[in-house]
């Protein structure tokens, strides 16, 4: 049985994936503590960031643990002149998720995604299964199918 909204979907997709779980640190919920709980390289962790454009418009830009987001860098690939963070209150309102289990899939909105080019270079990522506490593993590929995402290059 899916644990979470996110495995559901996918599964109901024929999408491969493999749901991890660790335990929550309500202190530390940052992509380096993931990695160590569930014992996978930073480099495979992927954090789900929602973005405001200057037009009002809401994106989620999926980016490697060890990225930083560069917004001139996404701002670039939507073809618009700003993009900012959205404040940490507005996430549940907006996404139906709370900080440490924002996920691209299963929101309550759906938002164009903006994938990071890094994860093309590997066979899996891992991203947040839409609970703190839950993973999911997939093919980078299979995300992009799945969210009709968009590769952009992170500066």
């Amino acid at each position: 049985m899916s644990k979470t909204n996110v495995a559901r979907l996918l599964k109901q997709s024929d999408v491969p994936f493999d749901l991890l779980s660790y335990t929550v640190d309500e202190e530390d919920l940052s992509a380096q503590n993931v990695a160590r709980k569930i014992n996978y390289p930073l480099s495979s962790i992927f954090k789900t960031l929602v973005l405001e454009t200057d037009q009002k418009q809401h994106i989620f830009a999926v980016i490697s643990g060890e990225e930083e987001l560069d917004l001139k860098a996404v701002a670039l690939a939507l073809s618009t002149k700003k993009v900012q963070m959205v404040p940490m209150n507005d996430l549940m309102r907006l996404t139906g998720y709370i900080r440490g289990g924002v996920a691209p899939i299963g929101a309550k909105k759906t938002f164009p995604v903006l994938l990071s080019d890094r994860a093309v270079a590997q066979s899996y990522m891992i991203i947040s299964a839409g609970k703190r506490g839950w993973q999911i593993k997939l093919a980078p590929d299979d995300f992009l199918t799945f969210t009709n995402g968009i590769l952009f290059t992170n500066r």
